[in-house]
């Protein structure tokens, strides 16, 4: 085995992955459909690379991912924190034993009501066949408010983990200070490693952790709090960390720039591969039609190419290349192929095309902030994967056509290496996706001649599939994104009489370990761009 054990942390992240256990529970279950496309049916994908076997107590054999969620009290909406498979009792005390004798504050919130989507998934069988798919997806638009709104995965009592005394309405939880203390507070960092343990050992040969961090507030310092133990816990795991960011959560005031520069110093230093996710906005995706106010709209964009980029460790390996997949690797030989090749850098782009169009690489857009775009870097390495690309009378291309028209795409700037993996399955678009494709886009992901019809937007019901492409990119492209941090670090946080000094103090760093901070910063600019520093010493 090659198991795969997923983290997400914060409220973004979980968003980005319920939509991505949309994706594989719909692979799931077309594979398992004889009505199916065969090309779902035949997909060679290794799914407990991601899930995990067990049975409930009444006996009933379960098969739920392999997956802790960490996120604010109440996140859960309806679904219970134990899942909706296992009927356990309350983990909460019920006794009379009193330990407390001053005042109490009590919060407590109501019962979240069960939207459409959810009704037609568990409530009683006469009910939910009463539902029409139509009036499901009209309403997703306007109901969702929490990321189990549209999630139609079943979960494990261990996989959902609600941080106690942390509501979601905690307007002031958006900075790093706001969450320094939350892992070490009362027993919160013993219970989720616990949770983390129950996963990792029963695995057989965990290839490594997916860890998806909404690190634009709070998150942050409790997301590298856990990762500072896990780096102690399990020294030879692999971790790729995303740090994911919504439209709206984007500001640029002093706190948040500096939050930025000593976030990302933290996260980076505890994981092989840091890709930064977020876009301030995401209305120019081409053939998408999307606003930045949704969380549920923009975070289906980054769900795809989550799924997209991380399929080649879930293929099945042959001696050769299948007729339905291409290039299978685990999770240490890609780490190994992008920071490992002429230069020591961990900060990589992410580069997708949803849906990819006929000439495969011309309309990749990058969900990665700050970067450069058209950059002449011949140091670059790239990993790609295509996931059911069409052809000719947009038929599934086979993986030696896809290879060749990505061979034919480049022009005479290429990277210095670049790894090519290829799947003939497309993405399943679950009913519960939100509708925000463009009206020039086919049932099948094919790009049309002329508008299928007179709304601006299709979801489900109109779109089925679509072929999408991911790249990877270990690039000079991304100094801007290093840049800016060092520079804020040091001007806000670092020099005499900076403005933001009292924010990094408060929020316990002293200036030896921000100087420690800034010089790391240093060393990863220095990778991509040595000349920098070399002229800059001889200025001196």
């Amino acid at each position: 085995m090659r198991e795969i054990v997923t983290i997400q942390v914060g409220e973004f992240a979980n968003f980005v992955g319920s939509h991505f256990w949309n994706f594989q529970d719909e692979l799931l279950g077309l594979a398992s459909d004889p009505e199916s496309d065969p090309i779902f049916r035949n997909n060679n994908l290794d799914m407990d690379v991601l899930y995990r076997s067990g049975e409930t107590q009444q006996g009933v054999s379960t098969y739920t991912p392999r997956l802790l969620s960490i996120n604010f009290k109440g996140s859960l909406g309806s679904m219970s924190s134990h899942g909706t498979l296992y009927n356990q009792a309350s983990s909460s005390r019920s006794d009379s034993s009193q330990t407390w004798f001053g005042d109490v504050d009590t919060q407590r919130s109501e019962p979240r009501k069960r939207n459409l989507f959810q009704q037609s998934l568990y409530e009683e069988e006469a009910t939910a066949t009463e539902i029409e798919d139509k009036d499901i997806v009209g309403s997703l638009d306007e109901t969702v408010e929490c990321w189990t709104d549209f999630s139609k995965s079943h979960y494990h009592p261990q996989s959902l983990y609600e941080l106690n005394g942390l509501w979601m309405d905690s307007h002031d939880f958006n900075n790093y200070g706001a969450g320094k203390d939350l892992f070490s507070e009362a027993s919160r960092g013993d219970e989720i490693c616990d949770k983390l343990r129950f996963f990792v050992e029963e695995c057989d040969h965990i290839q490594g952790v997916n860890f998806l961090v909404d690190d634009s507030g709070g998150f942050s310092p409790l997301a590298g709090d856990f990762l500072e133990t896990m780096a102690d816990d399990y020294t030879n795991v692999p971790v790729l960390l995303y740090s994911l960011r919504s439209p709206v959560s984007q500001k640029k005031t002093v706190i948040n720039k500096l939050h930025d520069a000593v976030s990302f110093s933290r996260l980076s230093s505890f994981c092989k591969l840091f890709t930064p996710i977020g876009l301030p906005s995401l209305t120019g995706m081409k053939y998408l039609s999307l606003g930045d106010e949704k969380p549920y709209r923009s975070s289906a964009v980054y769900a795809a190419a989550l799924h997209s980029s991380t399929l080649p460790f879930r293929m099945q390996h042959t001696s050769s290349d299948s007729s339905e997949v291409s290039n299978a690797m685990d999770v240490n030989t890609l780490v190994q192929l992008l920071t490992n090749r002429g230069r020591q850098n961990i900060v990589a782009i992410l580069d997708s095309a949803m849906p990819l169009e006929k000439t495969l690489l011309t309309n990749l857009q990058t969900l990665t902030p700050e970067v450069t775009e058209d950059v002449e870097d011949n140091q670059s390495v790239e990993s790609m994967c295509i996931l059911g690309a069409l052809g000719s009378e947009d038929q599934e291309a086979t993986v030696s056509e896809v290879r060749n028209a990505v061979d034919a795409s480049y022009d005479e700037q290429r990277p210095l290496f670049c790894n090519l993996s290829v799947s003939r399955v497309p993405l399943p678009v679950p009913l519960p996706f939100p509708s925000i494709f463009g009206n020039l886009v086919g049932r099948k992901g094919e790009i049309l001649s002329s508008p299928a019809s007179d709304l601006m937007c299709r979801g489900s019901l109109d779109v089925h599939s679509v072929p999408v492409a991911t790249r990877w990119r270990s690039s000079s492209a991304v100094l801007p994104f290093l840049e800016s941090r060092m520079v804020n670090l040091e001007k806000l946080g670092i020099q005499w009489g900076a403005v933001g000094s009292d924010v990094v103090r408060a929020w316990g760093f002293g200036r030896e370990e921000l100087q420690e901070m800034r010089e790391n910063l240093a060393k990863m600019v220095s990778e991509l761009s040595p000349h920098q520093f070399s002229e800059s010493e001889d200025s001196d």
